[in-house]
């Protein structure tokens, strides 16, 4: 199978090659990257007027699957991953049970295989269900192709028993992903601590609560040499630290949602769910910053913290409501409109915080590039598309949003996965 992509705005960010190129693909891979190719081919697509870049690679999405099946699956994560330019996903070990041995990774790994349009990275738990007692099978699971392990959803608050996972990650080669949340400082909180919080009678999260872990963190990962990536940073001080620890060249890399530099408690229109989040939403000055790091990329990904939730679950106020949004089918919409078209970020930089730098955190040589030898796993998006986003529309289970209604610009077109079309926008 040929196909050929004509006319398109290629990005290449391992390469810094930015021009009108066409790009011929044969199998999986890409075979020639031009100005002009005469090459015949079993499809021909017409990418005039879009970016053609590596497919986005999100390092950070709640997929459900095992256990919480009613929530999303392999196949409905997938297919909204698909719609959303998401070519390879790194799925968070918080399933039910709790992704935490070499067979369990496995087991994922095969299915996504034969449910998934896309490819799916299991990540596997620090501790045995999470439960921040016991390692998990570090060894066993970096074996079957976790990549990095991640206690998502909650902190290793036992930071010896953490400092022992970070020295087995950094013999295996692996990655810690953190999520930054001292729980024993949360007290009930429910979204950020200020004024709207009190307007709304809500028991409010400090920025320390992120913080603290934050700083831990970088400080084992400099004693322990292991490749720390923190995950939804949403404070100013989380990107000074992280600042700092590039500065003194720690391996410490950083990612921001598209929630978290879009929104500030002032978008907070009413107590629902939908506006609850873990990070919450943060104060225009942690806004303000986020924006900055990213710009100075200080702060490395952009990435969606994708956590599906039903109806119910959601549909309630904040106090009783779970934590967590979607964000697979609107980061490439909502990455353009707030950070590449208000010229914070260049259509490069967005990327390679989509894209590249991801491909580099995970080890993957053969992706995150568009030129020859290269998978062949593209996004196709046109900047200048403008649509309503509308949840009802979405391909995850999960509606969870709150930008439900909000006018965006730039939207996938296409989605290819080893050299296969598994998304194509019908609105053309």
């Amino acid at each position: 199978m040929k196909t050929l992509i004509q006319n398109g705005h290629v990005l290449d960010p391992e390469s810094k090659t930015e021009g009108i190129y066409d790009i011929l693909v044969e199998g999986k891979k890409i075979v020639k990257v031009a100005e002009h190719i005469a090459d015949a081919a079993d499809k021909v697509i017409d990418a005039k007027g879009c970016f053609v870049m590596p497919g986005f690679i999100d390092l950070h999405v709640h997929l459900r699957d095992p256990g919480l099946e009613y929530k999303e699956t392999l196949k409905t994560g997938g297919d909204a991953a698909a719609r959303g330019g998401v070519t390879t996903i790194c799925a968070m070990p918080n399933t039910k049970p709790v992704i935490d041995t070499e067979e369990k990774v496995r087991q994922v790994h095969e299915r996504a295989k034969k449910e998934s349009k896309v490819h799916v990275i299991q990540l596997g738990a620090i501790t045995v269900g999470q439960a921040g007692e016991e390692l998990a099978d570090i060894v066993g699971m970096a074996k079957a192709g976790c990549h990095a392990i991640s206690e998502d959803g909650k902190s290793v608050m036992n930071a010896s028993l953490y400092r022992k996972a970070m020295k087995i990650a950094k013999e295996q080669g692996i990655a810690i992903f953190a999520h930054c949340e001292d729980i024993t400082m949360v007290e009930g909180g429910v979204m950020h601590a200020d004024k709207k919080a009190e307007t709304l009678g809500l028991k409010g999260i400090t920025n320390a609560v992120e913080d603290v872990i934050v700083a831990r963190d970088i400080l084992l990962a400099k004693e322990t040499g292991v490749r720390l990536h923190l995950c939804h940073c949403s404070t100013e001080d989380s990107v000074k630290l992280v600042r700092a620890a590039k500065k003194e060249g720690l391996p410490v890399t950083a990612e921001v949602c598209p929630h978290h530099f879009t929104m500030t408690t002032g978008d907070i229109t009413e107590d629902h769910g939908n506006f609850k989040m873990n990070p919450p939403l943060r104060g225009k000055s942690d806004v303000e910053a986020l924006k900055a790091g990213l710009k100075e990329d200080i702060m490395d990904v952009i990435a969606t913290d994708h956590a599906p939730h039903s109806e119910e679950e959601k549909n309630k106020s904040m106090k009783e409501a779970m934590f967590g949004i979607v964000g697979l089918e609107t980061m490439a919409s909502l990455t353009y409109t707030e950070l590449v078209d208000t010229g914070v970020l260049t259509p490069m930089q967005m990327a390679e915080k989509t894209s590249y730098y991801p491909a580099k955190i995970l080890g993957l040589q053969d992706k995150g590039a568009v030129s020859e030898g290269k998978i062949a796993d593209l996004v196709i998006f046109d900047p200048n598309r403008e649509y309503i986003i509308d949840k009802n529309t979405f391909f995850s289970k999960g509606k969870n949003t709150p930008f439900d209604g909000w006018k965006v610009k730039g939207d996938v077109r296409y989605t290819l996965v080893d050299g296969t079309i598994v998304y194509e926008n019908t609105s053309y």
